[in-house]
């Protein structure tokens, strides 16, 4: 075990995250290298006069970070090769890995087994007397080609969606970017529930606007609150999640989604309905957009049902709003690359599609039923097809030293706080993402440890200060 201590002193800025830099200089000094053994934490505490939390804090920092990896037992080590590029583990790329820190973090579809689709699409695209037209700008009879796909795609999840209402985006979050730009002006309230996609909630304050918490129970959005919000605020656009909502995992059932649409119309309220889930459940309620088709952009894309790396979204909308869509697509991107949206477009035609998503449903239910069989079926909150869980936290437990030292045994968690939009009413609970992880067994293995962890409750100083 190394006796190397921070030197924090004349440094400006929360503790733990100068402990976390100075591991990194450290590292990058040679002062720590491959497999030297961090001091355990309540001894760094002590040696340098912090308390225990803010130590756990700066070791799962530094995990996160890549610069430490922790082994269940035995401490936290120098992670091979020092640092990961860019010091920021959402910033490393879509490599997953089969050892090391367990990700239940990073909200990714499984693994997509379509390298042989892929292959076969591929190969057939080489001989297409169409081929350079895909480095080039899109001809109108492709788009509507795209479109046409699209439209017939979206029309599995309930009434048939028309062409041309349909925008092609680089996926959903880029759709969901366009439709901010397109119904909304800096300074502008935007509604949305307490909880939402963190880049969601980024989106909103690169574009200038005032988030604010519509309340929502175990269904989703509350119909009541919705409408007093509208009349507190000057909010004219609500984005929401009805269906496997991120991170709580609640699915609005249809009266509510009935009552919803009815409190929109009542303040003409444009809807963004985020329903990049929503090709996961067999069975699910109609879209929002399906109630009240008149004020609803849907947004959602083929990375959760085929493969995350098929940048190619689907924005279907109103035709009042489709100028204002396609004009915030074009400035942002220009539009999404034709190869990509060319093989999107054949698989759903040629059924690949179906079969790839059918593939994420199947991989869904079984590492659902192992959260159960490790966890127990009362611990947690999730939907039979669904990629996340979410985790209440049983008093004392708090959120961010449950996470601390979760990162600190191998297993990386989100907090309540990366979703909230109001920092002030948090819940004390995490979501896990099943579906990133290589293997069953991985996950199995990361589930073993957060159970542990939560029949510790209590028991740890580390974990309730």
């Amino acid at each position: 075990m190394t006796t190397w201590l921070p030197d924090i002193a004349g440094r400006s800025g929360p503790k733990y995250k100068l402990i976390a830099d100075a591991i990194g200089e450290a590292i990058a000094a040679g002062d720590l290298t491959e497999r030297d053994r961090l001091p355990p934490q309540r001894n760094l505490a002590f040696d340098i006069g912090v308390s225990l939390n803010t130590v756990s804090r700066a070791y799962a920092d530094a995990i996160e970070r890549g610069f430490l990896y922790g082994e269940v037992g035995r401490g936290t080590y120098v992670r091979a090769g020092g640092p990961l590029a860019e010091t920021d583990s959402r910033a490393v790329g879509l490599t997953r890995p089969v050892d090391g820190p367990i990700d239940f973090a990073l909200n990714l579809p499984a693994i997509s087994p379509a390298a042989d689709e892929l292959a076969a699409t591929l190969a057939d695209l080489a001989g297409s007397p169409r081929l350079s037209g895909f480095l080039d700008y899109q001809p109108d009879g492709d788009l509507k080609d795209h479109a046409k796909a699209g439209a017939a795609w979206l029309g599995r999840l309930g009434p048939g969606a028309r062409p041309e209402q349909m925008v092609l985006t680089n996926g959903a979050q880029h759709g969901v970017m366009a439709a901010m730009m397109a119904t909304t002006r800096p300074g502008d309230v935007l509604l949305t529930e307490p909880m939402t996609y963190a880049p969601a909630k980024a989106m909103a304050r690169h574009l200038g606007l005032k988030l604010h918490a519509v309340a929502m129970d175990g269904f989703g959005l509350m119909p009541e609150a919705l409408d007093d919000a509208c009349r507190m605020t000057a909010g004219r656009t609500l984005y929401c999640l009805p269906t496997l909502h991120t991170p709580t995992t609640a699915t609005m059932p249809e009266a509510r989604r009935r009552e919803i649409a009815a409190v929109a119309r009542r303040h003409d309220l444009t809807i963004i309905e985020d329903d990049v889930f929503g090709f996961l459940p067999v069975e699910r309620p109609l879209p929002l957009a399906g109630f009240a088709p008149e004020r609803s952009i849907f947004v959602t894309s083929v990375s959760k049902s085929m493969a995350p790396g098929l940048r190619i979204g689907y924005v279907h909308a109103p035709e009042r709003l489709q100028r204002a869509i396609r004009g915030a697509v074009a400035m942002s991107c220009w539009m999404p690359p034709p190869l990509m949206a060319e093989i999107a477009s054949r698989w759903i035609t040629d059924g690949t599609a179906e079969r790839l998503n059918d593939g994420q449903r199947a991989e869904a239910k079984a590492r659902l039923e192992i959260a159960a069989r490790l966890l127990g079926p009362d611990r947690f909150e999730g939907q039979p097809l669904g990629f996340n869980i979410w985790l209440p936290l049983p008093a004392p437990l708090r959120a961010d030293a449950f996470r601390a030292e979760a990162a600190r045994r191998g297993v990386k968690v989100l907090t309540g706080e990366t979703f909230a939009v109001d920092q002030a009413d948090v819940p004390h609970g995490v979501r896990l993402c099943l579906s990133y992880e290589t293997s069953r067994e991985r996950v199995s293995q990361g589930l073993r440890i957060v159970a542990a962890l939560l029949d510790e409750a209590g028991a740890s100083d580390a974990m309730v200060v």
